[in-house]
């Protein structure tokens, strides 16, 4: 195995956990601004507010994005066992 070839398999494994974090932390950020927002406009400072929609707002896109990210994760997988023979020789 050179160099190149597990530079390019850490590559795409970086990509891919960075594509699968951002589905699940991107909404969680927004829900947390919007909430953020609203207790600067209201002068709310309850700690809790903020946790909670943003637990269900993560847990929602767990739901939605599981089922594709397993799919990516079960891709990567099977293309890294298929290149086995190939990066031994």
């Amino acid at each position: 195995m050179t160099p190149e070839h597990f530079t390019e398999l850490f590559q795409g494994a970086l990509y891919m956990v960075l594509i699968m974090v951002c589905a699940i932390i991107i909404p969680s950020l927004l829900v947390g601004l919007i909430v953020a927002i609203f207790q600067a406009a209201t002068s709310i400072n309850e700690q809790t507010l903020s946790f909670l929609p943003r637990l269900i707002v993560t847990l929602l896109a767990l739901m939605a994005f599981g089922h594709w990210m397993t799919r990516m994760l079960m891709e990567y997988f099977f293309n890294l066992v298929e290149q086995i023979p190939l990066l031994l020789f």
